[in-house]
């Protein structure tokens, strides 16, 4: 009898037989009750298990020669190894997606492109410095500024949806994504002047695709958003092949912004859905045009209308804190940045001209549909080593295994795409090996800082994009080395430190919980 088995004054203990004799009783309770005692992971379960047979103190003195049922239980803990056995079947996946849905979303992403097809003559005239079209500098201000907006305005979005309150996140896309539209008309005026009205309209169009689109895109609804999208391709894909007259491409790029506007808007505001209210909607979006006259009087409301009727309802007290959405906007900021070198440093530093590296920015957008299928694949392998590994140092080795797999995979997609762009896209030589490394280092900065943004880990990703675009800005001012060298040394360092990082934050079981 072992030590801790606590035997009372006048209480007989076990009677120890010869070797002929039959086997202890304890031994033959924990054979039958094997499988229960050993998935036991305290002997307070054994001892409910005890009780719940029926098997009083008095009966457990008498046949097993202890005091109750807990020393009982300790003893049959004591006796038994430990065995969990696993699940029967394969265990759910929480984070397996369609791969479908992943890639309709990348192609949603790079369709808007076309509109730069139809919307050439608007944009004619005498091209800028560098070589650079005419109005270059006043859409790409504006969109690096929508960039940064609707990240932004997406994570707090989230952040309600992650809360569970889906009309506080509309709330937030209602009044964010007509003031994101109001700055980037803005800053694209800014940068234009008064001498470019077409190009500022332009922009103007511009913003107002990027509000309306992220609404739709944050609140799931990339089909509806698809539908709105395809007369203006196919007229961009028409406009390719035959050259169409202004008018009907007025027509086909007003048509799909209209769409995409009064789609996003109905999202954002469901009580418009109602006929009444369907007709105020369509005069609420064209009071947008007037936004920017009144800049000044534009403030967000104190309450919003809640779902019944003529009630008013002040929004939650508690929620996401704004500035937690700062570093996001930042980020957006800075990886467009380095994708906007990507497409045309080289023409920035008057190296070459746009065709060389336009595919490139086509590429990368596209890969956004196989990267984000590539986050959920990492989430579910990191998943499935956590329930493997049996110590934090297997687990690390199996999280950059996983790592390892999703990146490479990742840079196999944007690689096959790069090349499928690349030979149909007028005037565009074959991709040169440094070209293509530093395209492929770039892939790999984007794809570990969306993982890190997902981990909620945003501010190590943010600082590491925002110090690659300032030593790229700098490296272009003051002209230090060839574009390609340059953008290949600041892009495989900054995907080294952002790898490093995934494997310091990601490689803690903590991490994943």
């Amino acid at each position: 009898m072992s030590d801790d088995v606590r035997v009372r004054p006048g209480v007989p203990g076990r009677r120890r037989g010869p070797g002929w004799a039959r086997r202890d009783p304890i031994d033959e309770l924990a054979a039958d009750w094997d499988e229960s005692v050993a998935a036991a992971v305290h002997p307070d379960e054994i001892a409910a298990l005890l009780e719940s047979d029926g098997l009083s103190d008095d009966q457990i003195r008498e046949r097993y020669g202890v005091e109750n049922s807990f020393a009982l239980a300790e003893e049959l803990y004591a006796r038994t190894p430990r065995r969990h056995p696993e699940p029967d079947g394969e265990p759910p996946d929480p984070w397996r997606t369609g791969l479908l849905g992943c890639l309709l979303r990348g192609l949603v992403f790079a369709l808007p492109g076309f509109a730069y097809v139809l919307g050439d003559p608007l944009l004619a005239g005498p091209h800028e410095a560098l070589g650079l079209p005419a109005g270059t500098r006043t859409l790409l201000a504006g969109a690096l500024c929508g960039w940064a907006w609707n990240q932004g305005l997406a994570h707090r979005a989230y952040a309600w949806l992650g809360l569970g309150d889906r009309p506080a996140a509309r709330r937030c896309l209602l009044v964010g994504a007509p003031v994101g539209m109001l700055l980037g008309t803005l800053v694209a005026l800014a940068v234009a002047g008064t001498g470019r009205p077409a190009a500022v309209a332009f922009a103007a169009g511009q913003a107002c695709y990027f509000g309306a689109s992220g609404v739709l895109l944050v609140m799931g609804r990339e089909k509806v958003l698809l539908a709105a999208l395809l007369p203006m391709t196919a007229g961009g894909l028409l406009t390719l092949a035959h050259p169409l007259p202004a008018p009907a491409r007025l027509v086909l790029l007003l048509g799909s912004l209209a769409a995409v506007a009064v789609l996003g808007l109905l999202e954002a505001a469901p009580a418009l859905t109602s006929p009444r209210r369907r007709r105020a909607a369509l005069a609420a979006l064209a009071a947008l045009a007037a936004l920017a006259a009144h800049a000044k009087r534009l403030s967000p409301p104190r309450w919003w209308p809640s779902g019944r009727a003529g009630r008013p309802a002040a929004p939650p007290a508690g929620g996401p804190r704004p500035l937690a959405s700062l570093p996001y906007a930042v980020f957006g900021l800075a990886s467009g940045v380095l994708v906007v070198y990507a497409a045309l440093g080289d023409v920035l530093a008057g190296a070459g001209h746009g065709a060389l590296a336009a595919p490139a920015a086509v590429a990368l957008t596209l890969s956004m549909g196989p990267a984000e299928w590539l986050l959920y694949r990492f989430r579910g392998g990191s998943l499935a080593a956590l329930r493997s590994s049996g110590t934090p140092k297997g687990f690390r080795r199996a999280t950059a295994r996983v790592l390892a797999r999703c990146l490479t995979a990742y840079l196999a997609a944007l690689l096959a795409l790069t090349l499928a762009v690349t030979a149909p896209w007028p005037h565009a030589p074959a991709p040169a090996a440094a070209r293509l490394a530093s395209l492929l280092a770039l892939g790999v900065v984007l794809w570990t800082g969306l993982l890190l943004q997902s981990f909620g880990a945003v501010l190590g990703a943010t600082a590491v994009c925002c110090a690659a675009a300032v030593a790229q800005t700098l490296a272009l001012l003051t002209h230090a080395g060839s574009p390609d060298t340059v953008a290949l040394a600041v892009y495989a360092s900054a995907a080294g430190a952002q790898v490093a990082l995934v494997r310091v934050r990601l490689g803690r079981v903590t991490a994943h919980r």
